[in-house]
């Protein structure tokens, strides 16, 4: 068994969202691509990508230290395996919260080979002490150790080799300024356009032997809120779908079925997103209303619903956020099928 291919197990176990047993873990990492030529959408993003790991390998030196920063789901992950892939290098996996101690992070970089990759999930996650350590290892490869305590405590100098680091993180503005700045490329990912999620729906089902008819991909791929990671999971669902329904194939008739009955309605809103807007549109309605209030009525915490619903609904034109809180627009009125002055049904 090759590294690349350690690693790919190594993914399976830790970065992969926990789903039903190690069968599907596999299933959902053989559908992430594993070449750049094989990444679907993101096309800038892919462009840069090929010049700057191209021309690392014409000078025959490992890549820039690289930080990929967007929204949960949209491939962040996928790029760092890339990346070691195409560089042919070691790819070695963690994640900001996990490195709690400096010397969790010495560790790890000590252990690391020639070339390696390492990537940090949730790098702004990092604490400040393990943060200290990282940048002397990004600029100049080495890293400080102190041996001892008090007095007697001296300083000594470890050269580390040469690896590439691959940050991910899902708020940018956390990342502190002195480790931005240590990146040489810092890549913004943004939501798949539906003709993208699309092709993405379509390799997948042909990875996991679903056959597709007529707009069933685009039916998936619309209901996917911009991203592939949830587009990937519902297209498994109308499969699990089809095959309890004794359906052989996934036409759009079956691609609807599925989907509603796992409470995905045509704007991709699942039952918390459609409790929340009923919330703002019914018992609060015309009025606008705090987080809390918000979250405490859902049965959610504060967080949840700002960082897991809050942002889809904004992007798609659901809510809006004003000083004295959140308000339902015009729009969520209409897709629920209720009149903005008070309730009765349009």
């Amino acid at each position: 068994m090759s590294r690349h291919e350690i690693d790919v197990e190594q993914l399976a176990r830790s970065v992969v969202a926990p789903v039903a047993d190690d069968q599907d873990r596999r299933a959902e990492v053989s559908l992430r691509p594993s070449t750049l030529a094989e990444f679907v959408g993101q096309r800038e993003l892919v462009r840069h990508l090929e010049i700057v790991l191209g021309s690392a390998r014409a000078r025959n030196q490992t890549a820039d230290h690289l930080l990929f920063a967007g929204p949960p789901g949209l491939g962040k992950t996928s790029l760092a395996s890339i990346v070691a892939a195409e560089m042919g290098a070691g790819l070695r996996i963690t994640s900001g919260p996990v490195l709690s101690r400096p010397g969790d992070l010495a560790a790890l970089l000590t252990d690391l080979q020639d070339g390696d990759v390492l990537f940090v999930d949730e790098i702004h996650r990092l604490s400040r002490g393990v943060e200290e350590i990282l940048y002397p290892a990004m600029e100049d490869r080495r890293l400080d150790v102190m041996i001892g305590r008090g007095p007697s405590a001296r300083a000594i100098r470890l050269d580390l080799p040469n690896f590439t680091l691959v940050g991910a993180t899902t708020r940018t503005g956390l990342v502190a300024a002195p480790l931005r700045d240590r990146f040489g490329f810092v890549g913004q990912l943004d939501l798949y356009d539906p003709e993208d999620l699309t092709v993405i729906v379509s390799r997948s089902a042909g990875l996991l032997d679903v056959t597709l008819k007529g707009e069933a991909a685009t039916i998936i791929a619309g209901r996917s809120r911009g991203t592939p990671r949830i587009a990937n999971r519902l297209l498994r669902r109308v499969r699990d779908f089809a095959a309890v329904q004794g359906h052989e194939v996934v036409d759009d008739d079956v691609a609807v079925e599925g989907l509603a009955l796992f409470g995905v309605d045509e704007f991709g809103l699942d039952k918390i997103d459609r409790r929340i807007l009923g919330l703002l549109c019914r018992q609060f309605a015309n009025q606008p209303v705090g987080l809390t209030t918000l979250a405490h009525a859902c049965g959610e915490e504060p967080s949840t619903i700002e960082e897991a619903y809050e942002p889809f609904l904004l992007r798609d034109g659901l809510l809006i956020r004003t000083p004295r809180g959140r308000v339902a627009t015009e729009r969520a009125y209409q897709h629920l099928g209720i009149s903005p002055r008070g309730g009765g049904l349009v």
